[in-house]
């Protein structure tokens, strides 16, 4: 054993926290608002849509105290370099999760294309299964009719959708740019990169809305589609969600480097940003080929 005493001093310890237990509660306010609003079906989900609203709202409150707190301990010099590697494990790990996540999203998309559509097609001396469920069914994905004999139509990947890859992929490389002029201490051309990249983010999801609503109105695609149109907005919707996200952190990081917060050599909360828009990216790409062109 080391016999330093003075060997730790240095690695900071936060007082106790009231955001955690507060974060719980809120958290545990949303699923039951959101299970609330899924079943009360006499009301029109009223109850439940007040419940998730107030735990929405305290998790914003919560998050907002949070992290100024860590901003507040991080600009008074309180973190060490142990500090700041125990952030870049945790914000590592938390885009694992967040891979794992998508993953799972994935591989139900996998399963019902490659196992669940010619398994009830007849595949595998599956015939008389495919007779006794659904005659009429044919093995082709996009699944555009339901069991029930709705008929919809499926979402090209031209348009909107090849608009929005151009659009986040060009987000990338700006970013790209800002994080290579925080490296350099070039203020303003990282405010300019980086502002860039939160306009081709709010655009992403401008022409998200917009291709929402073709499907809704159009294509008379929706969430009753069947197995289609229920991996289409389970997948593109939380990958949106993910892009809201990932532009309020842009967000917050700008009004940060307007504050001078940051500096060439110590900018941890910008490059965890930018971690986290290069894996929206990568999963974009991945959403576009899977969902939309094949």
């Amino acid at each position: 054993m080391n016999s330093n005493p003075t060997e730790h001093q240095t690695y900071f310890v936060p007082t106790h926290s009231q955001w955690p237990i507060l974060a719980a509660i809120a958290l545990f306010l949303v699923a039951v608002g959101a299970g609330v609003t899924v079943q009360d079906t006499q009301t029109g989900g009223a109850l439940g849509r007040w419940i998730l609203g107030a735990g929405f709202l305290m998790l914003l409150y919560i998050l907002a105290g949070w992290l100024t707190n860590v901003v507040q301990e991080s600009m008074g010099g309180l973190y060490s370099q142990q500090i700041s590697i125990s952030f870049r494990q945790g914000m590592s790990w938390f885009i694992f999760s967040e891979v794992m996540f998508f993953g799972a999203f994935f591989g139900a998309l996998f399963y019902a294309r490659m196992i669940s559509v010619p398994w009830l097609g007849g595949a595998d001396n599956n015939a008389m299964t495919h007779e006794v469920l659904w005659p009429a069914f044919e093995a082709i994905w996009p699944l555009t009719t339901t069991p029930s004999g709705v008929t919809t139509q499926a979402m090209s990947w031209e348009g909107l959708p090849l608009k929005n890859t151009l659009i986040l992929l060009t987000s990338s490389v700006t970013l790209h740019f800002a994080h290579v002029s925080m490296e350099k201490d070039r203020r303003f051309a990282l405010v300019v990169w980086l502002e860039l990249t939160i306009i081709l983010a709010c655009l992403f999801l401008f022409y998200q809305v917009q291709e929402y609503a073709h499907a809704y109105q159009d294509l008379d695609l929706t969430l009753q589609s069947g197995i289609y149109g229920n991996t289409f907005f389970m997948l593109t919707g939380f990958h949106g969600f993910h892009v809201c996200l990932g532009t309020i952190f842009l967000m917050i990081l700008l009004w940060r480097i307007a504050k001078g917060h940051f500096t060439g050599k110590d900018h941890f909360a910008f490059q965890a940003g930018s971690w986290y828009w290069h894996f929206v990216d990568v999963v974009w790409l991945c959403l576009f080929i899977f969902v939309y062109v094949l």
